[in-house]
Formats: C-alpha cells, sequence, structure tokens
C-alpha cells in the first residue's frame, strides 16, 4: 500500500511522534509511506525512517490556506495512495475538500484519527469524516459517540496509544554520569522521597494543585516534588506566579522547577511517584504509561485517558477529581514503599502499529 499521512507540522509532540512510528512501521512492513506537512525538526527522522516528506503550508488558519486544496487533489492524483490518513483539524479539512470531489471509484479510502477532545463544532467535525474513524482511547470514544450522535457508531475503532516496553524497560535506572549530573543541577533533590509532575507550564497540567497539596503535608517528612517541563514565552508570567504561589505557600525549598527536559525518561525512573493532575482530561496520558512501563507508581485523577490506563494498570493510583485530601493521603501511605505496577502491559508501540496496519488492510480491502 501507499499511505500518505497529514499534519500541520513537524516540530514534535505525541502526534507527530506517532506519525513517525507508523511511517517507519510501514516502510518495514514493504509498504510506501508520505507525510505532508509545513515541515519542522522532525523531518529528517521521517525521512531517515525512509518515508518521504512533502512540505506545504497546510498549518495556517487563513483564507488563503484554501489555495492549498487544489494542490492536494492534484497531489493525490499524482500519487494515487490507497490511504489517505489525516490526524488534525486544519490540514483534515483542506485534504477532505480535495478528497471529496474525486472519483470516488478510484480516490484513496479516507482514516481520520481523533487525538483528543477536541471542541464540539462544525470545525472539528471534520476528524469524524472518515471512512474509518481511529480513537485513541475508549474515552475519546465515549465522547465522539455522544457528541457526534450522526457519527455510525461501526466508522468508529479504537487503537491505543502505545509505548515501546524497550524504550522504557520495566526497572530502568539512569546512567552514573547522569545521575551525578542531575545532582550537580539540583543537589536539593539528594536522599529525597522525590514526586514528578511532567507536563509544560500551563494552568491545564495542576501545577497549582501540587503546590497546594505539598504545602498540607508534614514539613519532617522528605517529601521533595519536582516540576519537569517548560514555559513558552507566553506562559512565562504563569511560571513565576507559580513560583509565587510556592513561595508565599513556604514550600520554595521542596519544589523544584526543572524546566524543559529532553531526558524524561530518566527524570521518571528517578521518581518514587509520578503524578498526573490535569484539570482536564487527557485523551490518553502517554506520560502515565511511560512512568508505569518504567515501574513507577502512579497517582493521576480519574477521568479521561489516564483514568482509563490506571483502571488497566495500576488502580491503587485513581483518586477523585480534584480531592487533595485523598492525593495526600495515598501519598503518605507510600512514603515507606510505594507499590510496584505490573509489568505486563497491554498499550504497547508495536500493538498500535498492527493494529493501524490491519485497519487499512480492512478499509482498502471493502471491508468496513
Amino acid at each position: 500500500m501507499k499511505v500518505i499521512q497529514i499534519l500541520p507540522e513537524l516540530n514534535g509532540g505525541g502526534v507527530e511522534r506517532g506519525t513517525l512510528e507508523l511511517g517507519r512501521f510501514l516502510v518495514k512492513k514493504g509498504h510506501e509511506s508520505l507525510v505532508v506537512s509545513n515541515g519542522g525538526r522532525m523531518v529528517a527522522g521521517l525521512e531517515e525512517g525512509g518515508s518521504r516528506h512533502i512540505a506545504l503550508p497546510v498549518h495556517k488558519k487563513r483564507l488563503g490556506s484554501l489555495r492549498q486544496v487544489r494542490v492536494l487533489r492534484k497531489l493525490f492524483q499524482k500519487e494515487k495512495p490507497d490511504i489517505l490518513h489525516l490526524r488534525s483539524r486544519l490540514p483534515a479539512w483542506l485534504a477532505w475538500l480535495a478528497w471529496r470531489k474525486m472519483d470516488p471509484e478510484t480516490r484513496p479510502r479516507l482514516v481520520t484519527t481523533v487525538h483528543g477532545f477536541y471542541s464540539v463544532n462544525r470545525y472539528s467535525a471534520v476528524m469524524t469524516f472518515g471512512e474509518k474513524v481511529i480513537c485513541v482511547s475508549d474515552s475519546v470514544k465515549d465522547y465522539v459517540l455522544r457528541n457526534y450522535p450522526k457519527v455510525p457508531p461501526e466508522k468508529l475503532t479504537v487503537i491505543h496509544r502505545g509505548v515501546d516496553p524497550e524504550q522504557y524497560p520495566f526497572g530502568y535506572r539512569p546512567s552514573e554520569s547522569w545521575l551525578n549530573q542531575w545532582y550537580r543541577d539540583f543537589p536539593e533533590t539528594r536522599e529525597k522521597f522525590l514526586l514528578t509532575l511532567p507536563g509544560r507550564i500551563t494552568r491545564l497540567k495542576g501545577h497549582e494543585d501540587l503546590i497546594q497539596m505539598i504545602a498540607a503535608l508534614p514539613k519532617d517528612q522528605p517529601i521533595h516534588a519536582v516540576i519537569a517541563g517548560g514555559a513558552e514565552a507566553k506562559k512565562v508570567a504563569y511560571l513565576a506566579e507559580l513560583k509565587d504561589m510556592a513561595q508565599k505557600q513556604g514550600i520554595s525549598d521542596r519544589l523544584t522547577f526543572a524546566g524543559h527536559r529532553s531526558d524524561m525518561k530518566e527524570v521518571l525512573a528517578l521518581s518514587d511517584v509520578v503524578l498526573s493532575l490535569s484539570q482536564k482530561p487527557e485523551s490518553f496520558g502517554r506520560t502515565t504509561l511511560e512512568a508505569l512501563c518504567l515501574g513507577k507508581a502512579v497517582i493521576g485523577y480519574d477521568h479521561g485517558g489516564v483514568g482509563e490506563i490506571l483502571r488497566h494498570l495500576f488502580p491503587q493510583g485513581l483518586i477523585p477529581f480534584g480531592d487533595l485530601a485523598a492525593l495526600q493521603k495515598t501519598l503518605q501511605a507510600w512514603v515507606p514503599q510505594p507499590p510496584r505496577p505490573n509489568p505486563e502491559n497491554p498499550f504497547t508501540l508495536e500493538k498500535m502499529l498492527v493494529n493501524t496496519l490491519a485497519s487499512y488492510e480492512e478499509i482498502v480491502a471493502g471491508r468496513t
């Protein structure tokens, strides 16, 4: 088969990473993989994996982008892909407008992936226009059925995102050189019970809940929290707000802002407990799964994809949304010895890739 995936850019993120992983897998299985985007720093990795990149400005929300509809239609007619896989709303609209005017007998089969809990409106509805619609979790499937009742349920298929157990091996420990550098940078974390809240600096990730919870803990407990995530330019003021809040709560010495990290596997592996305190449900919760794969205890709010993962793999880490008392109680019970998750993980990268390819083969064969 020849498969074209289309998304805005290739500069980083879960959707982008999944696009590269799928492209590499398709090529490995003898198929042809093309990706259309505006480009970005991940293009080199995409091409190293055997995919071909086609650069088109399909990323900007402006009327001028409609000019790409004709360009895309010509591209599809030239390349004659078997599958057109739409992964993001704006390029999905452009590609769908191009695709719908093509001959139904010869045009590619259309697949969309609903990656998140998009705002419910006509703009987002395009992600349900696929002849097959992939949902990245049961939570997302329920969301689509609830908010887009006209979508035939038989079009929907759940393919959970996945983690490669070879990249995130159970019981992994960072190297001595990494540990030495970490403790040089953050000596305050040495010989502490380490909590980590991964995620960029934004009001959605629950940093304020973490600060309030730490402030309520007894000061004689050796608990130290790490916020592992950077602040974009427009979030610098919020970062300052969080630091001021921590200072006013008297916990600045028990909280480390580690900034953006390219070594999250090591940070997670160093942690005693990883937290997921998102204020809105996440569509999947990849970082939660990565931590569990490494053998780390996770405490997370029971909603969205994180709740779904924890129910499957580590139900003792579930707490009601916003219940800081339950968060504190669970954490304190784990300080002597955090429980270990089950090393058996059904949410693997291989399973995700195999199931995606099977969906392609099914729709190409006409069994929708």
